[in-house]
């Protein structure tokens, strides 16, 4: 089972993070366009992620509600048929929501960086801090937070939820 440690914040001035994280990246940015399907589950979140181009992950992942760098584990799966995916999953299980957005990609040494536009939500950032199989989550918590100080991430800014419950919570 692949882990990372993530946070999610609140972007107040994209523009500005934006070339704050262009200075730090390493690569180029990669835009994306994510349509994801949340389903009902017993354990953790099973979502199936949408690119709009015939490909899709299914991902199904555990990760606390919590403000500060957390751990989160997850399995993937691809598929090259999102829509029977989606309406097999939706008649099993139900799905109970859907997140669409705007994600621009950009990759510090090995820490993905988001930076998304979410509908019904707007702005926000995100740090996936990917560990190696031997590493410890306090490892990647302390790389999140040298990358939250070095962008200007303020961690009254931090997001407890993630963006499926606050699109459920705006119902």
């Amino acid at each position: 089972m692949a882990r990372n440690v993530e946070i999610k914040a609140v972007c107040r001035d994209r523009a500005a993070l934006r070339l704050r994280i262009e200075t730090l990246a390493g690569t180029p940015v990669v835009e994306l366009r994510q349509d994801d399907s949340f389903f009902v589950c017993a354990t953790g979140r099973l979502k199936l992620r949408d690119f709009g181009n015939g490909r899709a992950e299914l991902i199904a992942y555990e990760r606390p509600d919590t403000p500060e760098p957390s751990l989160s584990s997850y399995t993937r799966s691809e598929t090259d048929d999102p829509a029977g995916i989606r309406a097999t999953l939706s008649r099993a299980l139900g799905c109970w929501t859907r997140v669409i957005k705007t994600r621009q990609l950009y990759m510090v040494e090995r820490t993905r960086i988001h930076l998304d536009q979410v509908e019904g939500l707007g702005d926000f950032v995100e740090l996936e801090v990917v560990l190696d199989a031997h590493e410890q989550p306090a490892d990647g918590r302390r790389e999140a937070e040298r990358l939250m100080a070095e962008l200007g991430i303020d961690a009254r800014d931090l997001c407890v939820s993630a963006y499926a419950d606050m699109l459920a919570d705006n119902d």
